[in-house]
């Protein structure tokens, strides 16, 4: 592939050593997505403790590229259009290929397995998993209560969620993950891994042995102290502006996760099932505040 961008500072090292690291649509790359708020920076966090993998920080347009090209294969009409211009299917999944590989390979240093976190760009997870034959995803689930207090309290800003009614929020968080959730299932567990945040933070070792073993890598104890690698060169490196930073900074705890029990409104929690459905599909007691996640490995 071209590599005729102009080096920065941080990307200079990266392309020498890029060299060492032959990168194409075959490679076994990893993709963390998810609701924002749902544990996708702790698991990028923990995986990018491994001295075998980079992750990094969210791209940014990743997701948002994705989402366009959603967009034409949506319209017949954009996609008369371009079939008239040549501007064929193949054409645009070799274009979307290279860059997507460019942005994840040169965005931070070389490794020998390279992971994506991006959340939502795992509203794509079948085209992906489609343009890149040997890709795995982690698709994190986390209680919808919890990750919607989450984000209303901290007030982080995701496009189209209205952040001043609980309501909103969770019936826009029950249709993104109903929407990551079936493409999951139709890649299959082979390629596609469901990962509670509940049962990670409360069962960090056995997750993570799972994990490593459906992604084929070896196991490394470093995962299972990412704070200390924090900063370090092949370690983790976090973004000054990501809303999730103040907290991977920790190492891994349960403090979070009942934090939404009783702040939401009394309407909401009886309308509970028939808001988020999603809620029971996924293990979650919609009537539970809170149910029972489990008792942590000491």
């Amino acid at each position: 592939l071209f590599r005729s961008a102009k080096p920065t500072p941080r990307t200079q090292m990266s392309l020498k050593a890029n060299q060492r690291f032959p990168y194409n649509k075959d490679m076994p790359l990893v993709f963390i997505g998810g609701v924002p708020r749902s544990g996708t920076t702790l698991m990028r966090a923990m995986l990018d403790a491994h001295p075998d993998i980079r992750c990094g920080e969210e791209t940014r347009v990743i997701p948002r590229i994705l989402a366009v090209k959603q967009m034409w294969a949506r319209s017949s009409k954009e996609k008369v259009r371009l079939d008239e211009a040549g501007v064929t299917d193949e054409v645009l999944d070799s274009a979307m290929q290279a860059f997507l590989l460019e942005i994840i390979v040169k965005h931070g240093d070389p490794a020998p397995y390279l992971c994506n976190k991006d959340p939502f760009a795992l509203k794509s997870l079948a085209y992906l998993a489609k343009i890149f034959p040997n890709a795995k995803f982690l698709l994190m689930v986390r209680d919808g209560r919890a990750s919607v207090h989450s984000m209303i309290s901290r007030k982080v800003t995701i496009a189209g969620f209205d952040l001043n009614s609980y309501r909103d929020c969770l019936t826009k968080w029950n249709r993104a993950i109903e929407t990551m959730y079936s493409q999951c299932m139709e890649v299959g567990y082979k390629r596609c891994m469901l990962v509670h945040y509940e049962q990670l933070v409360l069962h960090p070792e056995q997750w993570m042995r799972t994990l490593l073993k459906f992604l084929n890598i070896p196991w490394d104890d470093a995962v299972l102290h990412h704070e200390e690698m924090i900063g370090k060169v092949g370690g983790v490196s976090l973004s000054k502006v990501e809303r999730s930073t103040d907290q991977v900074i920790k190492p891994v705890n349960v403090e979070a996760l009942s934090k939404w029990v009783g702040k939401i409104p009394a309407d909401v929690l009886r309308d509970m099932p028939v808001i988020a459905p999603m809620l029971a599909k996924l293990g979650y007691d919609p009537y539970a505040n809170p149910p029972s996640y489990g008792k942590p490995d000491q």
